[in-house]
Protein backbone atom coordinates (compact mmCIF):
# COMPACT_ATOMS: atom_id res chain seq x y z
CA UNK A 1 0.00 0.00 0.00
CA UNK A 2 1.76 3.37 -0.99
CA UNK A 3 2.72 5.69 1.57
CA UNK A 4 0.65 9.27 1.93
CA UNK A 5 2.45 12.43 0.82
CA UNK A 6 3.00 14.84 4.05
CA UNK A 7 1.48 18.38 3.52
CA UNK A 8 4.43 20.30 2.04
CA UNK A 9 3.88 23.22 4.12
CA UNK A 10 4.39 20.69 7.28
CA UNK A 11 7.28 19.06 5.11
CA UNK A 12 9.04 22.26 5.28
CA UNK A 13 7.78 23.31 9.02
CA UNK A 14 5.89 27.00 8.10
CA UNK A 15 2.50 27.93 7.80
CA UNK A 16 0.64 28.12 4.52
CA UNK A 17 0.81 32.14 3.98
CA UNK A 18 4.55 32.08 4.19
CA UNK A 19 6.02 34.29 1.84
CA UNK A 20 8.97 33.00 -0.56
CA UNK A 21 11.86 33.98 1.59
CA UNK A 22 10.41 32.16 4.84
CA UNK A 23 10.23 28.90 2.26
CA UNK A 24 13.60 29.57 0.89
CA UNK A 25 14.92 29.91 4.68
CA UNK A 26 13.36 26.78 5.87
CA UNK A 27 14.22 24.53 2.75
CA UNK A 28 17.87 26.06 3.33
CA UNK A 29 17.49 24.65 6.37
CA UNK A 30 16.75 21.07 5.77
CA UNK A 31 18.71 21.04 2.55
CA UNK A 32 21.52 21.65 4.43
CA UNK A 33 20.44 19.11 7.73
CA UNK A 34 19.95 16.28 5.21
CA UNK A 35 22.01 16.73 2.00
CA UNK A 36 23.34 13.25 1.19
CA UNK A 37 27.35 15.04 0.75
CA UNK A 38 26.52 15.69 5.13
CA UNK A 39 24.64 11.99 5.34
CA UNK A 40 26.40 9.39 3.40
CA UNK A 41 24.89 5.81 2.94
CA UNK A 42 21.81 7.68 5.18
CA UNK A 43 18.64 6.64 3.24
CA UNK A 44 16.53 8.36 5.53
CA UNK A 45 18.10 11.31 5.23
CA UNK A 46 18.14 11.18 1.30
CA UNK A 47 14.22 10.36 1.10
CA UNK A 48 13.65 13.63 3.52
CA UNK A 49 16.25 15.71 1.21
CA UNK A 50 14.47 14.74 -1.70
CA UNK A 51 11.02 15.37 0.08
CA UNK A 52 11.82 18.76 1.07
CA UNK A 53 12.99 19.61 -2.48
CA UNK A 54 10.21 18.49 -4.15
CA UNK A 55 7.77 20.59 -1.53
CA UNK A 56 10.01 23.69 -2.11
CA UNK A 57 10.11 23.20 -6.21
CA UNK A 58 6.10 23.57 -6.07
CA UNK A 59 6.09 25.79 -3.53
CA UNK A 60 8.38 27.84 -4.44
CA UNK A 61 6.12 28.00 -7.88
CA UNK A 62 3.54 30.31 -7.66
CA UNK A 63 1.29 28.70 -10.06
CA UNK A 64 1.85 25.07 -9.05
CA UNK A 65 1.47 26.82 -5.08
CA UNK A 66 -2.00 27.93 -6.46
CA UNK A 67 -3.07 24.51 -7.45
CA UNK A 68 -1.49 22.59 -4.63
CA UNK A 69 -3.47 25.26 -2.52
CA UNK A 70 -6.65 24.78 -4.64
CA UNK A 71 -6.19 21.03 -4.81
CA UNK A 72 -3.88 19.65 -2.64
CA UNK A 73 -1.16 16.84 -4.46
CA UNK A 74 -3.78 16.27 -7.29
CA UNK A 75 -3.66 19.71 -8.63
CA UNK A 76 0.22 18.74 -9.18
CA UNK A 77 0.48 15.12 -9.45
CA UNK A 78 2.02 15.34 -12.41
CA UNK A 79 4.69 17.90 -10.61
CA UNK A 80 5.13 15.66 -7.31
CA UNK A 81 5.69 12.05 -9.51
CA UNK A 82 8.62 13.79 -10.65
CA UNK A 83 10.05 14.17 -7.30
CA UNK A 84 13.14 15.98 -7.17
CA UNK A 85 12.71 18.81 -10.32
CA UNK A 86 16.22 19.79 -11.53
CA UNK A 87 14.76 22.84 -12.94
CA UNK A 88 14.86 23.67 -8.80
CA UNK A 89 18.66 24.20 -9.17
CA UNK A 90 18.04 27.42 -10.53
CA UNK A 91 17.28 28.51 -7.45
CA UNK A 92 20.42 26.65 -5.35
CA UNK A 93 23.34 29.11 -5.90
CA UNK A 94 21.16 32.04 -4.22
CA UNK A 95 20.34 29.49 -1.33
CA UNK A 96 23.18 27.70 -0.70
CA UNK A 97 25.90 30.37 -2.17
CA UNK A 98 29.64 28.59 -2.22
CA UNK A 99 28.53 26.01 0.59
CA UNK A 100 28.29 22.98 -1.60
CA UNK A 101 30.58 24.37 -4.16
CA UNK A 102 27.63 25.09 -6.11
CA UNK A 103 28.60 28.45 -6.80
CA UNK A 104 30.88 27.76 -9.72
CA UNK A 105 28.95 24.92 -10.86
CA UNK A 106 25.95 27.54 -11.57
CA UNK A 107 28.16 30.19 -13.40
CA UNK A 108 27.29 32.64 -10.07
CA UNK A 109 23.80 32.38 -9.88
CA UNK A 110 21.01 31.19 -11.27
CA UNK A 111 22.68 28.62 -13.90
CA UNK A 112 22.48 28.89 -17.26
CA UNK A 113 18.77 28.53 -17.97
CA UNK A 114 17.88 31.61 -15.73
CA UNK A 115 20.46 33.58 -18.08
CA UNK A 116 19.26 32.19 -21.76
CA UNK A 117 15.86 32.23 -21.46
CA UNK A 118 13.47 35.06 -21.91
CA UNK A 119 13.34 37.27 -18.74
CA UNK A 120 10.79 40.16 -18.16
CA UNK A 121 12.53 43.62 -18.03
CA UNK A 122 12.30 45.56 -14.53
CA UNK A 123 9.43 47.48 -13.11
CA UNK A 124 10.02 51.19 -12.19
CA UNK A 125 8.86 53.73 -9.89
CA UNK A 126 8.34 57.50 -10.70
CA UNK A 127 7.45 59.43 -7.70
CA UNK A 128 5.39 62.41 -8.63
CA UNK A 129 3.78 65.44 -6.95
CA UNK A 130 0.97 67.30 -7.70
CA UNK A 131 -0.94 70.24 -6.65
CA UNK A 132 -4.19 70.27 -4.92
CA UNK A 133 -6.14 71.79 -7.59
CA UNK A 134 -4.92 69.45 -10.08
CA UNK A 135 -5.95 66.44 -8.21
CA UNK A 136 -9.83 67.92 -8.05
CA UNK A 137 -9.48 68.50 -11.80
CA UNK A 138 -7.19 66.19 -13.39
CA UNK A 139 -4.62 66.90 -15.64
CA UNK A 140 -2.32 65.69 -18.44
CA UNK A 141 1.49 65.57 -16.48
CA UNK A 142 4.86 65.38 -18.86
CA UNK A 143 7.73 63.57 -17.05
CA UNK A 144 11.30 62.61 -18.13
CA UNK A 145 11.94 59.23 -17.02
CA UNK A 146 15.67 57.82 -17.16
CA UNK A 147 15.77 54.27 -18.28
CA UNK A 148 17.61 51.86 -20.23
CA UNK A 149 15.83 51.28 -23.52
CA UNK A 150 17.02 48.46 -26.62
CA UNK A 151 19.80 49.92 -28.31
CA UNK A 152 18.36 51.67 -31.54
CA UNK A 153 21.16 50.45 -33.71
CA UNK A 154 20.94 46.91 -32.98
CA UNK A 155 17.34 46.04 -31.44
CA UNK A 156 18.97 45.16 -28.85
CA UNK A 157 21.15 42.17 -29.87
CA UNK A 158 24.37 43.97 -28.84
CA UNK A 159 25.98 42.30 -32.36
CA UNK A 160 26.94 45.05 -35.13
CA UNK A 161 24.70 42.90 -37.31
CA UNK A 162 22.77 39.49 -37.62
CA UNK A 163 26.55 36.96 -38.19
CA UNK A 164 28.26 39.09 -35.46
CA UNK A 165 27.47 36.50 -33.29
CA UNK A 166 28.81 32.71 -33.45
CA UNK A 167 27.96 29.48 -31.71
CA UNK A 168 29.83 28.42 -28.53
CA UNK A 169 32.08 25.35 -29.14
CA UNK A 170 32.54 24.14 -25.38
CA UNK A 171 28.39 23.92 -24.75
CA UNK A 172 27.53 23.57 -28.68
CA UNK A 173 24.99 26.07 -28.12
CA UNK A 174 23.26 25.32 -25.16
CA UNK A 175 24.49 27.65 -23.12
CA UNK A 176 25.16 24.89 -20.41
CA UNK A 177 27.22 21.68 -19.22
CA UNK A 178 26.08 19.20 -17.21
CA UNK A 179 27.80 17.23 -14.28
CA UNK A 180 26.92 14.12 -11.87
CA UNK A 181 27.37 14.60 -8.33
CA UNK A 182 26.14 11.95 -6.54
CA UNK A 183 22.57 10.36 -7.53
CA UNK A 184 21.94 14.55 -8.32
CA UNK A 185 22.49 15.32 -12.12
CA UNK A 186 23.76 19.19 -12.00
CA UNK A 187 23.38 22.10 -14.91
CA UNK A 188 26.35 24.27 -15.16
CA UNK A 189 25.93 27.92 -16.84
CA UNK A 190 28.74 27.87 -19.62
CA UNK A 191 31.99 28.96 -18.74
CA UNK A 192 32.58 30.46 -22.29
CA UNK A 193 29.73 31.61 -23.09
CA UNK A 194 28.45 33.22 -19.79
CA UNK A 195 25.19 30.50 -20.12
CA UNK A 196 24.14 32.66 -23.90
CA UNK A 197 24.88 29.69 -26.25
CA UNK A 198 26.86 31.71 -28.07
CA UNK A 199 29.85 34.26 -28.11
CA UNK A 200 29.48 38.19 -29.32
CA UNK A 201 32.61 38.34 -32.85
CA UNK A 202 31.93 42.09 -33.18
CA UNK A 203 29.72 44.34 -30.69
CA UNK A 204 27.63 47.11 -31.82
CA UNK A 205 29.45 50.51 -31.81
CA UNK A 206 26.58 52.18 -30.33
CA UNK A 207 26.07 50.25 -26.91
CA UNK A 208 29.77 48.36 -27.34
CA UNK A 209 27.76 45.08 -26.81
CA UNK A 210 25.23 45.67 -24.09
CA UNK A 211 22.36 45.65 -26.02
CA UNK A 212 20.95 48.81 -24.63
CA UNK A 213 21.77 52.28 -24.03
CA UNK A 214 20.89 54.68 -21.25
CA UNK A 215 18.00 57.62 -22.32
CA UNK A 216 15.91 60.49 -20.87
CA UNK A 217 12.49 59.45 -22.26
CA UNK A 218 9.47 61.78 -22.03
CA UNK A 219 6.13 60.80 -21.19
CA UNK A 220 2.67 61.93 -20.97
CA UNK A 221 0.44 60.98 -18.47
CA UNK A 222 -3.23 61.45 -18.33
CA UNK A 223 -4.24 61.88 -14.51
CA UNK A 224 -7.74 61.26 -13.50
CA UNK A 225 -9.74 64.16 -11.06
CA UNK A 226 -9.98 62.73 -7.72
CA UNK A 227 -6.82 60.86 -6.77
CA UNK A 228 -5.35 61.21 -3.63
CA UNK A 229 -1.81 60.77 -2.15
CA UNK A 230 -0.49 57.00 -2.50
CA UNK A 231 -2.79 55.94 -5.56
CA UNK A 232 -0.76 54.88 -8.16
CA UNK A 233 -1.15 54.69 -12.08
CA UNK A 234 0.64 51.56 -14.03
CA UNK A 235 2.00 52.45 -17.24
CA UNK A 236 2.41 49.02 -19.38
CA UNK A 237 5.82 48.33 -21.03
CA UNK A 238 7.03 51.69 -20.06
CA UNK A 239 9.78 50.19 -17.30
CA UNK A 240 13.53 48.91 -18.20
CA UNK A 241 13.26 46.52 -21.26
CA UNK A 242 13.68 42.77 -21.02
CA UNK A 243 16.58 40.52 -21.36
CA UNK A 244 17.03 37.87 -24.43
CA UNK A 245 13.85 38.90 -25.78
CA UNK A 246 11.61 39.07 -22.77
CA UNK A 247 9.09 41.97 -22.41
CA UNK A 248 9.94 44.81 -20.52
CA UNK A 249 8.55 45.85 -17.27
CA UNK A 250 6.05 48.49 -16.40
CA UNK A 251 6.36 52.10 -14.40
CA UNK A 252 4.21 52.74 -11.82
CA UNK A 253 3.69 56.13 -10.98
CA UNK A 254 3.09 57.28 -7.57
CA UNK A 255 1.41 60.05 -6.58
CA UNK A 256 1.40 62.42 -3.34
CA UNK A 257 -0.92 65.46 -3.47
CA UNK A 258 0.14 68.91 -1.76
CA UNK A 259 -2.09 70.36 0.79
CA UNK A 260 -4.50 73.15 0.91
CA UNK A 261 -4.37 76.44 2.32
CA UNK A 262 -8.40 75.96 3.02
CA UNK A 263 -9.52 73.13 2.16
CA UNK A 264 -9.11 69.31 4.15
CA UNK A 265 -9.92 66.13 2.00
CA UNK A 266 -11.28 62.92 3.94
CA UNK A 267 -12.13 60.34 1.21
CA UNK A 268 -14.20 62.21 -1.24
CA UNK A 269 -16.14 65.20 1.14
CA UNK A 270 -13.66 68.41 1.03
CA UNK A 271 -13.99 70.53 4.52
CA UNK A 272 -13.60 73.90 5.16
CA UNK A 273 -13.85 76.56 7.91
CA UNK A 274 -15.82 79.23 7.45
CA UNK A 275 -16.09 82.52 10.46
CA UNK A 276 -19.13 84.16 11.39
CA UNK A 277 -19.46 86.79 14.10
CA UNK A 278 -21.80 86.94 16.52
CA UNK A 279 -24.73 88.48 15.45
CA UNK A 280 -24.72 86.57 12.08
CA UNK A 281 -24.70 83.44 14.49
CA UNK A 282 -28.09 84.76 16.60
CA UNK A 283 -29.78 86.68 13.41
CA UNK A 284 -28.94 84.56 10.29
CA UNK A 285 -26.82 85.36 7.57
CA UNK A 286 -25.95 84.87 3.54
CA UNK A 287 -22.32 84.04 3.50
CA UNK A 288 -19.93 83.51 -0.20
CA UNK A 289 -18.09 79.97 0.10
CA UNK A 290 -15.13 79.11 -2.32
CA UNK A 291 -15.98 76.43 -4.05
CA UNK A 292 -13.60 75.02 -6.86
CA UNK A 293 -16.55 75.66 -9.26
CA UNK A 294 -16.08 79.28 -7.92
CA UNK A 295 -18.25 81.03 -5.03
CA UNK A 296 -21.55 79.45 -3.62
CA UNK A 297 -23.65 81.92 -1.76
CA UNK A 298 -25.29 79.63 1.66
CA UNK A 299 -28.31 80.48 3.69
CA UNK A 300 -26.88 80.04 7.76
CA UNK A 301 -29.48 79.93 9.88
CA UNK A 302 -30.51 82.20 12.66
CA UNK A 303 -29.24 80.42 16.16
CA UNK A 304 -26.68 78.41 14.37
CA UNK A 305 -23.64 76.98 17.14
CA UNK A 306 -20.56 76.91 16.75
CA UNK A 307 -18.93 73.51 15.29
CA UNK A 308 -22.16 72.72 13.46
CA UNK A 309 -22.23 72.45 9.70
CA UNK A 310 -23.16 72.69 6.23
CA UNK A 311 -23.46 70.40 3.51
CA UNK A 312 -23.27 71.66 -0.09
CA UNK A 313 -23.77 68.38 -1.76
CA UNK A 314 -21.63 67.44 -5.23
CA UNK A 315 -19.49 70.18 -4.56
CA UNK A 316 -16.49 67.73 -3.02
CA UNK A 317 -14.14 65.45 -4.88
CA UNK A 318 -15.13 63.58 -8.13
CA UNK A 319 -14.80 59.89 -8.05
CA UNK A 320 -11.99 58.63 -9.57
CA UNK A 321 -13.53 56.12 -11.74
CA UNK A 322 -16.43 58.29 -12.33
CA UNK A 323 -20.41 58.24 -11.42
CA UNK A 324 -20.71 61.17 -8.99
CA UNK A 325 -18.65 63.25 -6.78
CA UNK A 326 -18.29 63.95 -2.54
CA UNK A 327 -19.69 67.02 -0.99
CA UNK A 328 -18.60 70.46 0.93
CA UNK A 329 -18.79 70.27 4.37
CA UNK A 330 -18.75 73.64 5.88
CA UNK A 331 -17.53 74.03 9.39
CA UNK A 332 -19.19 77.28 11.37
CA UNK A 333 -16.56 78.92 13.49
CA UNK A 334 -18.69 81.82 15.46
CA UNK A 335 -15.92 84.53 16.75
CA UNK A 336 -16.40 86.81 19.37
CA UNK A 337 -15.11 90.09 18.69
CA UNK A 338 -11.61 91.31 21.12
CA UNK A 339 -12.05 94.91 20.80
CA UNK A 340 -15.29 96.59 20.66
CA UNK A 341 -16.19 100.72 20.52
CA UNK A 342 -17.75 102.71 23.18
CA UNK A 343 -21.35 102.09 21.27
CA UNK A 344 -20.52 98.64 20.47
CA UNK A 345 -19.76 97.54 24.45
CA UNK A 346 -23.11 99.02 25.20
CA UNK A 347 -25.31 97.72 22.78
CA UNK A 348 -23.71 93.75 24.38
CA UNK A 349 -24.62 95.17 27.68
CA UNK A 350 -27.74 96.01 26.47
CA UNK A 351 -28.04 92.36 25.28
CA UNK A 352 -26.23 90.89 28.00
CA UNK A 353 -29.38 92.59 30.38
CA UNK A 354 -31.76 91.05 28.12
CA UNK A 355 -30.92 87.67 27.96
CA UNK A 356 -31.10 84.34 30.86
CA UNK A 357 -27.91 83.56 32.31
CA UNK A 358 -27.30 79.80 31.66
CA UNK A 359 -23.68 79.31 32.78
CA UNK A 360 -24.92 75.92 34.54
CA UNK A 361 -22.64 72.63 33.45
CA UNK A 362 -24.74 70.77 30.80
CA UNK A 363 -25.13 67.16 30.68
CA UNK A 364 -24.52 65.81 26.85
CA UNK A 365 -27.84 65.02 25.31
CA UNK A 366 -28.10 60.95 24.04
CA UNK A 367 -27.28 62.45 20.53
CA UNK A 368 -24.07 64.29 21.74
CA UNK A 369 -22.93 60.84 23.66
CA UNK A 370 -23.58 58.82 20.66
CA UNK A 371 -21.73 61.13 17.88
CA UNK A 372 -18.60 60.92 21.15
CA UNK A 373 -19.07 57.12 21.17
CA UNK A 374 -19.13 57.13 17.22
CA UNK A 375 -15.53 59.47 17.03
Amino acid sequence: MPVAKRDYYEVLGVQRNAAEQELKGAYRKLALKYHPDRNPNDKDAEEKFKEASEAYGVLSDAEKRRAYDAYGHAGVGSAAQQGFNPDTFADFADIFGDFFGFGDLFGGGGGARRRTRAQRGDDVRYDLEISFEDSIRGLEADIALPKLENCASCHGTGAESEDGWTTCSTCRGRGEVFYQQGFLSIRKSCGTCGGRGKLLRRPCKSCKGEGVTQVTKKLKVKIPAGVDTGMKMRLQNEGQPGANGGPPGDLYVFLSVKPHPIFERKEYDLHCVVPVNVAQAALGTEIDVLTFDGLETIKVPDGIQPGETMRLRGKGVPFVNGGGQGDLIVHIEVRTPKKLSREQKRLFEQLRDTLPAENEPEEKSLLDKLKDYLA
